[in-house]
């Protein structure tokens, strides 16, 4: 998946993914699950969020920079896929084993759909009690079954993510020294840090590394879960970008802090939201989510994006507040979706693309990455048919 860019870009987008990874991808027709499968295809390449990113950007005609950790056999293997895939990369190394992530993906018949509803796009996994796709009309729909079957076959995914290494002090300074460097070396038009975080990394890490690019004068985007998201917002980064599960994780209450101590800006997005009820009754919706994104952004993040599965994507930024609604679902591979979104927002954040278009375009992005097979890729088909019929919907608090 090539391309070149149709004007010159300024700058490089570095990727931070401090949880680097060989992903393998198992493809197998009619899993049994107690059984013997035969493996149809099977794809080893470097992975961790924050190398998905750099992928699709580097697909869209970018200069990219991938920074993070690496260590032992896996962390060697990663080196030379990053290599091989000509993706310019900055590791520091590390004495740990790198991880090692596997997806097996299943493939099924593609059942017909109703005339009155095309099956709708989730950027993360489907949640029981989820609301259904939001029907498309008929017009808007690409084709019928067969098109649909061609654009998105069924597909179920099952992911196994290891744990990753322990990290020593020492070599997170290293990191940090390594990443300070790029900083000041000049030309990095954009920070993207996303992912997990290896055992050894302090919670507030990934605030460190936002407060100091933004003293370069560096926009941040931070696509994180658990604590790691609770304190991005003290770094002020540019946008953060959880899934309406991972917000729900963030923002539920926090143990009760001594009258002593100083609360920081990630119990105040806790507090916040606790008076917006992410505990009642079944999953949170797009109400949590938007009492959600502006805990976050009351806490010090500048923009908040949330992806809330079958109800698409909503933003929250200073220049209002807008929803992103998917015309039909999109079948496939879920891994890598979140990190195509993300790209769609570094793009339109280098650019100074309007939040309406911003958000469409990672919308789509995020569409036509589950329909590829493999973590980083695109299907441009999906793309070009999705991005045009994505409703953009402002939203009144």
């Amino acid at each position: 998946m090539t391309s070149s860019p149709s004007a010159p870009h300024t700058g490089t987008i570095l990727t931070v993914t401090l949880n680097l990874a060989l992903d393998v991808t198992y493809v197998a027709d009619a899993v049994d699950w107690d059984g013997v499968n035969r493996v149809r295809t099977v794809h080893r390449r470097a992975g961790g969020k924050g190398v998905n990113v750099a992928r699709v950007l580097a697909a869209l005609g970018w200069d990219v920079l991938v920074t993070g950790l690496a260590g032992g056999v896996v962390g060697d293997a990663v080196r030379a896929d990053l290599a091989a895939a000509a993706l310019p990369a900055a590791l520091t190394p590390i004495t740990g084993e790198s991880r090692t992530t596997l997806a097996i993906t299943d493939f099924a018949p593609f059942p017909p759909t109703s005339p009155n509803t095309a099956p709708g796009h989730a950027l993360t996994h489907p949640t029981p009690g989820q609301p259904p796709a939001l029907p498309a009309p008929a017009a808007a729909s690409p084709g019928g079954d067969a098109e649909r079957a061609a654009l998105c076959p069924r597909r179920r995914t099952a992911l196994f993510n290891e744990p990753g290494p322990v990290v020593s002090a020492g070599e997170l300074d290293r990191f940090v020294d390594d990443f300070e460097a790029r900083l000041r070396s000049g030309g990095i038009a954009a920070v993207v840090i996303s992912g997990s975080m290896p055992r050894g990394v302090p919670a507030d890490f990934y605030a460190i590394l936002a407060r100091r690019a933004r003293g370069h004068g560096i926009p941040v985007i931070v696509d994180a879960d658990g604590e790691a998201l609770r304190h991005a917002p003290s770094g002020r980064p540019s946008i953060v970008k959880p899934n309406i599960e991972e917000l729900a994780r963030a923002l539920a209450p926090t143990p009760t802090v001594p009258a002593s101590e100083t609360p920081s800006a990630s119990a105040s997005a806790s507090a916040s939201a606790s008076e917006g009820s992410f505990h009642g009754a079944g999953p949170p919706g797009p109400r949590e989510a938007l009492l959600g994104a502006e805990a976050l952004r009351a806490a010090g993040a500048e923009a908040v994006v949330v992806s809330l599965g079958a109800d698409g994507l909503l933003a929250v930024t200073p220049e209002g507040a807008w929803r992103a609604a998917m015309p039909y679902r999109v079948e496939g591979n879920p891994t890598g979706a979140g990190d195509a979104l993300v790209a769609g927002l570094a793009l339109g954040l280098v650019e100074g693309t309007p939040w309406p278009e911003r958000l469409r375009r990672a919308a789509a992005l995020g569409a036509a990455a589950v329909a590829a097979p493999v973590a980083g890729d695109i299907d441009r088909d999906v793309l070009r048919a999705v991005s045009p019929q994505i409703r953009i919907e402002p939203v009144h608090p």
